[in-house]
């Protein structure tokens, strides 16, 4: 049977930092952050990543992994954050995997492997060379040839996938598509066990979201986009395009405000949030958790403790 850990998931804003340090504490447990953002280095303020008082002694995985200018992928994570699993394991505690990262939770739950690439091959820099030059639709051309499921799905302007879809086939001599499906056939490496955070009504998240976005600001939000800016982390890079930097870049070159930049970093955070809450809601067998107007932290850690004695944590 596959090892079993637990997984903490939920909204942004929604207490699943605090309930895997509690349960940590409880359980004899460390956390794994499955935050797509947390990974990197310097981007502490708009992250929300968790102040070592926040953490409480409890180790903490995934954090501070990679610096901003680095391309961090989902195959990565998984080859990472599978040994921090597996390590916890091999202490004998527990591992509780913790974040809003919905696509780096399934993937590492899954066993999921991905098509072996190599960082800065010639082969890529070869097919970038020609998506430049010959356009999208050139490529796709190509890529029907031998794999016209994956040429079906992606548009011509999704460069990044292309050109991973001809390297995956050009190099493997396996199309991506078979790949993903021989992958999808495997056993799943863990069992989890997933308590999901949640809101009894939408107003209530949106107002926590605010409440957090405004610490961010007061907490120096904008200083700490200048000093990344300043050290020259690219504006245009992966990790800069994250909600609370992206919109703090025009407030540091003189063309926003920062007051109006915080909005705009509410408004993208509740839409992210929306998109969270579809994605985790698909899961039935998740132990449902919800806040009511304001947080009542002792039921939700009653609640949690009750269910995982009920099932044998």
């Amino acid at each position: 049977m596959p090892t079993k850990i637990l997984v903490i998931t939920g909204p942004t804003a929604s207490g699943k930092t605090w309930l895997a340090v509690e349960l940590a504490k409880r359980y004899s447990g460390e956390v794994v952050s499955a935050d797509s953002m947390q990974i990197y280095r310097r981007m502490d303020i708009g992250t929300a990543k968790p102040t070592a008082e926040e953490m409480g002694n409890i180790p903490h995985h995934m954090i501070d992994v990679a610096d901003p200018w680095e391309d961090f992928s989902v195959a990565r994570y998984v080859d990472m954050a599978s040994r921090c699993v597996d390590g916890i394991l091999a202490r004998g505690r527990l591992p509780i995997l913790a974040g809003g990262t919905g696509l780096y939770i399934d993937s590492l739950l899954s066993g999921r492997t991905f098509a072996a690439f190599e960082e800065e091959s010639p082969l890529r820099g070869e097919l970038e060379e020609r998506y430049a030059q010959e356009g999208g639709r050139a490529l796709l051309n190509q890529l029907a040839q031998a794999d016209p499921e994956s040429a079906a799905r992606l548009h011509p302007n999704d460069g990044k996938r292309i050109v991973r879809a001809l390297e995956v086939w050009l190099s493997t001599g396996k199309t991506i598509t078979q790949h993903n499906r021989e992958t999808l056939a495997l056993p799943p490496r863990y069992t989890a066990l997933t308590l999901n955070l949640d809101f009894q009504r939408r107003e209530d998240m949106w107002r926590r979201i605010d409440r957090r976005v405004d610490r961010m600001m007061a907490a120096g939000l904008v200083e700490e986009v200048r000093a990344l800016l300043n050290s020259g982390v690219p504006a245009r890079c992966t990790a800069m395009q994250a909600i609370g930097y992206k919109e703090m870049v025009p407030v540091i070159s003189g063309d926003a405000a920062a007051a109006d930049a915080a909005d705009q970093i509410k408004l993208h955070s509740r839409q992210y949030a929306k998109r969270q809450l579809t994605w985790f809601r698909r899961n039935r067998q998740a132990k449902p958790l919800l806040w009511g107007a304001e947080p009542n932290f002792a039921d939700v850690l009653h609640r949690s403790t009750a269910y995982l004695e009920e099932i044998g944590i």
